[in-house]
């Protein structure tokens, strides 16, 4: 099909008629109040449609289906969505490949043939040899919501352990494929959540963490007292070993990782979403229980501060495999492991460099005063490096776009690995015996090419670059700084048609997140690649509360100091509508889980600036998100009701507890997934119930909730396109740019 002509069907400029002259009256579905009312220091806070968050209710199911039918008629309505959805689907269909993994005899990667709803695992004995299919998740659902979430390869590539979640939950059941017969074990394993899996190099089995069995709702219950299990090949659930757990700390999380060379298992300890962390380890190569044995652990030193190991206890067969050792025990900076070389361990840490750098830690003297820097903190942050070919291939954040160094393992630079261009370069691969690294390039305008980089040979390509039906040569990415409400110099994306006008005419999107240390860097998508091609603006503000200047950068985003947050999005707005990009008639903004937060807060808070909101899966009740599944962690970043100017934060910028009766808001589509056990979706319900309350005859304030998805993980491809469609159609409906 040919590409469609730049907003052909969908932009006509009427500028002097109402962005609604026309529609009907919207007759919202009816949501009963309740008087419930809690109190928070003295501060009585109604929350009338609490009932929502009892999703297996009658009443809240007959209000989802209700809901769900207003804004299917209100969106199919909209002329042009079909010819976006075409060019969505156009655009989507595209042959993609993740970064290839090497394991004894055999090459693993992902791929997807373009439309598929799931990427399928393959197996080839050659990198660009003949690939056969290991595991199609498309097969394991008729409507593609049966996703492959992680994989993990033996050190023999023999097999491979691989989680999959159903209807787009965190929870993962996780099973094991013989890789010669390509058939499955007998090994299952289920109440998985928040875990990978990371195997003994003798091949007999893989740590790896779960829960126990929810009691109640398993998508409301709160994830608590997760534990460290060994799971050995064959063997059933319930014999796996209990390697550790933290009964006094219900929040505390483990990440397990054997070394390369599979003499250390390095475990790191999280508490929250703050990423400090604790670190402890063991020496595999020291002898530890055999099968069947059931003597108990002998009492030994407890490994450090706040550090309790599994001692002198046993439950059934739950009995520890070895004790832990501490080599970090205090809770003041972020650690990351990257390898070992003869006793020493190598660690990304923000430690004294709140931009990050590497360190060496001697495992026979841990203290502080024994560490060794190798790559000292830069003026960009280090988001991330890989041990590969015995050298740091160290990826840096400049003003939010990637640059690649190399170090070699006593800290002396080896050059860089050039990029192809303003982008984000990510998912390095390889091990330390490995002479090549394998990682994925994007941009807005770039589709995400696999590139293979040879630290020996000091050269490198393309392995796998995609044919897409978009024209990149059209547009450009432009980075930008403005001035937040405090003089705070942040940066922002502009990507559009070269030589843009400026106007103040054209359709916009303005994108934020500003949470968790999280960085948002270019990278492509073929839903923006759609906004592009129809003819929009897309912008991507780097807001404080995101990883993009390391720690610092991230804590003036957070708790007491969130508004900074708001702030520095607002001003990106007023920043494009000064410089003529768009104007408020011609300006969306969007977002996703903090990023859903971020914008309702600033619709809120300015309504005046925007023609349309669409806050995605939204933390948007910000009195009661640690009471469901993982969100205490949150409390790291937003703070907590139990502190009492926490409290005055929270309570100050809620989206649920700061909407007032009447006024207009822009028109806004709140998108959600019933099954998101990652920001419980009563966020979503009771923030549209309490939107359409306000104002019924305002601009339209809907939700869209998809059933049999959750927080955006694994969501079929099919989902996406029509997902996205929606949002289009909304946007350019609210704009009265829909025709």
């Amino acid at each position: 099909m040919r590409p469609l002509p730049s907003f052909c069907f969908a932009i006509t400029l009427l500028a002097s008629a109402s962005a609604h002259a026309g529609d009907a009256a919207l007759a919202y579905p009816a949501a009963m109040r309740s008087a419930q009312v809690d109190t928070y220091h003295g501060v009585q806070v109604a929350d009338p449609y609490r009932w929502l968050e009892n999703l297996d209710s009658r009443d809240t199911r007959a209000w989802i289906d209700a809901e769900n039918t207003l804004t299917s008629a209100y969106l199919g309505a909209i002329p042009g969505r079909e010819h976006i959805r075409q060019r969505l689907a156009e655009l989507w269909n595209y042959e993609r490949f993740d970064a290839p993994r090497h394991y004894g005899e055999h090459w693993f990667y992902t791929r997807n043939d373009g439309l598929q709803n799931q990427s399928v695992l393959y197996v080839a004995d050659a990198l660009d040899g003949a690939a056969r299919v290991l595991l199609d998740p498309n097969t394991l659902s008729k409507d593609g919501t049966v996703a492959l979430k992680q994989w993990s390869v033996s050190d023999d590539g023999k097999f491979v352990a691989y989680g999959v979640s159903s209807g787009g939950s965190d929870w993962e059941e996780w099973h094991v494929l013989d890789v010669d017969s390509g058939k499955p074990t007998h090994d299952v394993l289920k109440w998985v959540k928040f875990s990978g899996a990371s195997w003994r190099r003798d091949g007999t089995g893989f740590f790896y963490n779960r829960y126990d069995e929810p009691k109640g709702e398993a998508l409301k219950a709160a994830n608590q007292f997760q534990k460290l299990y060994f799971h050995r090949l064959g063997e059933d659930q319930a014999d796996d070993v209990l390697i550790h757990e933290e009964p006094a700390h219900a929040d505390w999380r483990f990440d397990a990782q054997v070394s390369d060379d599979g003499r250390w298992l390095i475990v790191h300890v999280s508490h929250n979403a703050d990423q400090k962390n604790l670190v402890l380890y063991r020496d595999l190569a020291k002898p530890y229980r055999q099968k069947g044995e059931k003597k108990e652990i002998a009492q030994t030193r407890a490994p450090g501060p706040n550090v309790r190991n599994m001692q002198g206890r046993k439950t059934k067969r739950e009995t520890a495999l070895a004790t832990l050792d501490t080599l970090i025990g205090e809770w003041n900076a972020r650690h990351e492991y990257l390898g070992d070389a003869k006793g020493t361990l190598f660690f990304l840490t923000d430690a004294d460099a709140p931009r990050q750098r590497i360190v060496a830690i001697p495992i026979d003297h841990p203290q502080k005063e024994n560490w060794k820097e190798i790559v000292p903190q830069a003026r960009d942050t280090l988001q991330g490096a890989r041990l590969v070919n015995h050298e740091f291939v160290a990826n840096y954040l400049q003003d939010a776009h990637s640059v690649v160094r190399l170090f070699d393992e006593k800290g002396k630079p080896q050059g860089d690995i050039t990029l192809p261009g303003l982008g984000s370069a990510s998912n390095f691969s390889g091990r330390t015996r490995d002479q090549a690294t394998f990682y994925a390039f994007s941009s807005y305008i770039s589709p995400t090419a696999i590139y293979r980089y040879d630290l020996s040979a000091r050269s490198g390509g393309v392995w796998r670059a995609p044919k897409t039906a978009f024209d990149s040569s059209r547009y450009e990415i432009t980075q930008r700084f403005y001035s937040s409400r405090d003089g705070t110099r942040v940066p922002m994306f502009v990507t559009a048609k070269k030589n843009l006008a400026l106007d103040g005419s054209h359709p916009t999107i303005l994108y934020g997140y500003g949470g968790f240390n999280i960085s948002l860097q270019p990278a492509w998508s073929p839903a923006v690649a759609a906004w592009l091609d129809l003819g929009g603006v897309y912008v991507v503000a780097n807001l404080r509360g995101g990883g993009e200047y390391g720690r610092d950068w991230h804590e003036a985003g957070t708790k007491t100091h969130k508004q900074n947050v708001f702030d520095d999005f607002i001003a990106a707005a007023e920043t494009l509508i000064a410089k003529k990009v768009t104007s408020p008639a011609r300006l969306a903004i969007r977002g996703g889980s903090n990023g859903g937060l971020l914008v309702a807060a600033t619709e809120l808070q300015r309504p005046d600036l925007f023609a349309a909101a669409v806050p995605q899966v939204g933390v948007l009740d910000m009195l009661r998100f640690r009471d469901f599944t993982i969100g205490r962690v949150w409390e790291s970043d937003y703070g907590s009701v139990d502190v009492a100017d926490e409290f005055k934060a929270l309570y100050a910028y809620s989206p649920l507890h700061n909407v007032k009766p009447g006024v207009d808001y822009p028109a806004t589509l709140i998108v959600t997934g019933d099954h998101d056990d990652r920001v419980f979706p009563a966020h979503s319900f009771k923030f549209a119930a309490t939107m359409q309350a306000a104002n019924p005859h305002g601009k339209p304030a809907l939700i869209r909730i998809e059933t049999r998805a959750g927080h955006g993980q694994g969501k079929p491809t099919s989902m996406q396109i029509d997902e996205a469609a929606d949002v289009y159609a909304f946007i350019l409906k609210s704009m009265n740019l829909a025709q």
